[in-house]
């Protein structure tokens, strides 16, 4: 298949791809991956989401790191710990302080979570915990980088902007098995 151009970003590629919680997708550029997206309501959705996210893309076959995230993201689907440091990211387009937020998110191992305050601390900004949860809440990588491993305080889950929410993250950390039996968390 054909990739197209986008301008900002060079030629853009994206494809779905089946795992235990639904259909994925990813989306890469000739610098690294452009995008990673949980599932939507259905297929389709997905599809149509990645349409909007990546105008102009069109689907292909995964190559290279897109391959590698496929498999990587479909095994940490099935409870299988994947490390995703080697994987280029195409952060043309995402803040300094949004790369620093998720250069720390890829550094929390699978079944382990921080908090937006930790987190921020650990930055060298201790107020920041909100910015920390915005930053998140943008972050175009997710499941690579893994936002749904961040909680509120007290163990709260927090928000989750992916396709079904709080619900979703929750199910990760489950699949992680991230704190089982913690109060709060599960509550």
């Amino acid at each position: 298949m054909t990739a197209s151009t986008d301008t900002s970003r060079g030629t853009v590629c994206f494809a779905l791809f089946d795992t235990t919680i639904g259909s994925c997708a990813i989306a890469w550029s000739e610098a690294g991956i452009c995008g990673v997206q949980l599932p939507e309501a259905g297929t389709p959705q997905t599809r149509e989401r990645m349409r909007q996210r990546f105008p102009g893309a069109q689907e292909a076959v995964p190559v290279g790191d897109a391959l590698a995230a496929v498999s990587g993201v479909t095994a940490m689907l099935r409870g299988q710990a994947h490390d995703f440091s080697a994987l280029v990211l195409d952060m043309r387009g995402v803040p300094a302080f949004h790369q620093r937020v998720y250069a720390l998110a890829l550094g929390i191992a699978p079944g382990q979570t921080l908090t937006y305050g930790e987190m921020a601390a650990q930055l060298g900004e201790p107020g920041a915990a909100r910015a920390v949860g915005q930053a998140l809440g943008r972050n175009p990588f997710a499941p690579v980088v893994p936002c749904h491993r961040v909680l509120a305080s007290g163990d709260k889950p927090g928000g989750f902007s992916a396709g079904g929410g709080v619900r979703t993250k929750l199910r990760l950390l489950i699949i992680e098995g991230a704190m089982r039996g913690t109060p709060g968390l599960f509550d």
